[in-house]
């Protein structure tokens, strides 16, 4: 599948942006020119690539600063959604109606409930935490996951290989590591992609109230918050951090727009006509 989506411009086009990113979360920290605190609300010079934020404080250091926080607040509520959805998302279609009908109600009660509000709401009673907001978060959006698995799995669950499997005295772990995971696994890579892109939107909608990040620690959200007060005097503020949560959330996008290109009939269908084309 790797191989697939790089085969696809946009594939290409949405791992460059998306690896570029993750170096900024794993060196940025490391890497930021300047910590110390100068005038406040300065413009772009050499010094301060970015100016300065209403403290004082350096906005290009703080925005290498913060992509850490970021990256890794939304790639936490991708892999929290997706162990908590695609397990019982399996598992619904092969243990029988009890299991099938509380996994349905719990998935509708997930839905139901408003993400941001929960979140403030459990924030105040575990305290005002990355972690505490985004596995919360992580399992509010798992029904996403829920679906799609479960989808994925009755497509092939009364399949005669399958059944065949079933008769044999085959256990449930064996037939779905040996027939149901290479059916399920595309679409939930194509969910993946996409949660982790939503993820960094959640992160940055919460950090932006001050849920989940305790100050005065940077993230992208922040810094879109941080100079509202002070626009008149630095009005490209807002941008940086912006651009490249826009960035990000599209090559999310992008990648599981590609992924599902690649997947199933319309991967092979692809792969075909390349190898037409090789030959001619």
């Amino acid at each position: 599948m790797v191989r697939r989506v790089l085969a696809l411009r946009a594939g290409r086009i949405a791992l460059v942006i998306l690896s570029v990113v993750a170096l900024l979360a794993i060196a940025g920290p490391l890497v930021a020119p300047d910590r110390a605190t100068t005038t406040p609300l300065l413009g772009v010079s050499g010094d301060h690539w970015l100016g300065t934020d209403y403290l004082g404080r350096d906005v290009f250091s703080r925005l290498l600063e913060g992509s850490r926080d970021s990256v890794v607040g939304s790639v936490l509520v991708a892999l929290v959604a997706l162990v908590v959805g695609t397990v019982p998302g399996l598992l619904s279609v092969l243990l029988g109606r009890v299991f099938e009908w509380t996994t349905l109600r719990l998935a509708d009660t997930l839905v139901a409930l408003p993400f941001l509000v929960f979140a403030v709401a459990v924030t105040a009673l575990l305290g005002n935490g990355l972690t505490q907001a985004m596995v919360v978060t992580g399992v509010l959006v798992s029904p996403l996951f829920y679906r799609v698995t479960r989808a994925a799995t009755m497509s092939v669950a009364h399949s005669q290989y399958v059944e065949a499997a079933r008769i044999s005295g085959a256990s449930i772990g064996w037939i779905v590591r040996r027939h149901v995971w290479a059916k399920v696994l595309p679409p939930v890579a194509v969910a993946l992609a996409q949660t982790i892109g939503l993820g960094f939107i959640i992160v940055s909608s919460l950090t932006f109230l001050g849920i989940g990040v305790q100050p005065p620690a940077p993230t992208w959200g922040g810094l879109l918050a941080s100079d509202l007060n002070y626009l008149h005097y630095r009005p490209f503020a807002p941008a940086a951090p912006a651009l490249l949560i826009m960035a990000t959330v599209w090559a999310s996008n992008l990648l599981a727009d590609a992924i599902r290109d690649v997947s199933g009939a319309a991967g092979r269908a692809l792969v075909d006509a390349r190898k037409a084309a090789q030959v001619r």
